[in-house]
């Protein structure tokens, strides 16, 4: 009989990360999130969230960890369904990670709480973090990303900055460019120059979602316009291939 995960899922094969193995910090039956993303995959989110708890215990997780069957794994990745940046124990989960896996620890981010010094305090103990930036300006990112009503873009962008200042790890922004937000690259790549991020993640709503993907072209030509930054494509990935431990879940979540 196969072993069931409520926290874990995956390994699924990223364009980033090669065997990405998923940690759920704030597993539940639906999505809990601080935006509303037009691309998002897994459903729309009424109501917003914005404050931070423990959602699941540190314990749980761990345990499920420790019981993982021998499966090939190159990063483990803090996402969900919606931000796990919202779990309270987002630091000590990181930390006893680290504990007992050896791989690298990834967390995916929307930065909405990135302003927070406990929310940068706690992704400081993470390897790899990369956080979402759409929208070069305040109203394309109500537009896009539908956040809170108490997140405002230029508390988002001062947090960015802060973390990268701050943060020893290696810090990408990741950016999914639709037909929203296609025309302004420029725009993004001012904000991008001031943040100074070690890496720039171009990505297309590739996965079955309300919005469509730009063209292999249209995503190089925006590419060259982050000529100057380690950037990196989504339609320039080779994958891995990988046997998740439970599709039904990794599918809900799948977000590497």
């Amino acid at each position: 009989m196969k072993k069931k995960f409520k926290y874990i899922y995956g390994p699924v094969s990223s364009w980033r990360l090669g065997r990405s193995l998923g940690i759920d910090p704030i597993s539940q039956k639906d999505k809990i999130c601080s935006f509303d993303c037009v691309y998002c995959q897994v459903g729309r989110m009424k109501p917003k969230v914005i404050n931070r708890k423990v959602y699941i215990p540190t314990k749980k997780i761990i345990k499920e960890l420790q019981r993982l069957p021998k499966v090939k794994v190159d990063y483990i990745t803090l996402s969900a369904r919606g931000e796990p940046t919202l779990a309270k124990n987002l630091g000590d989960l990181i930390r006893k990670i680290k504990q007992v896996r050896k791989e690298p620890v990834v967390v995916l981010t929307n930065a909405s709480l990135i302003n927070k010094e406990e929310v940068r305090k706690a992704l400081a103990f993470s390897d790899y973090v990369f956080a979402k930036l759409d929208a070069g300006s305040a109203s394309l990112f109500r537009k896009i990303n539908k956040p809170c009503k108490t997140v405002k873009f230029n508390n988002v962008i001062n947090g960015l900055k802060k973390f990268k200042h701050e943060y020893k790890g290696f810090f990408a922004l990741q950016i999914m460019f639709l037909d929203e937000n296609k025309k302004y690259a420029h725009a993004l790549y001012k904000i991008a120059k001031k943040i100074r991020p070690d890496q720039i993640q171009i990505n297309t709503p590739l996965r079955p979602c309300k919005c469509k993907p730009l063209s292999k072209s249209a995503i190089a030509k925006i590419s060259r316009k982050f000529s100057d930054f380690n950037t990196v494509s989504v339609y320039d990935s080779k994958r891995k291939k990988v046997k998740p431990l439970n599709k039904a879940e990794t599918l809900k979540r799948r977000a590497s």
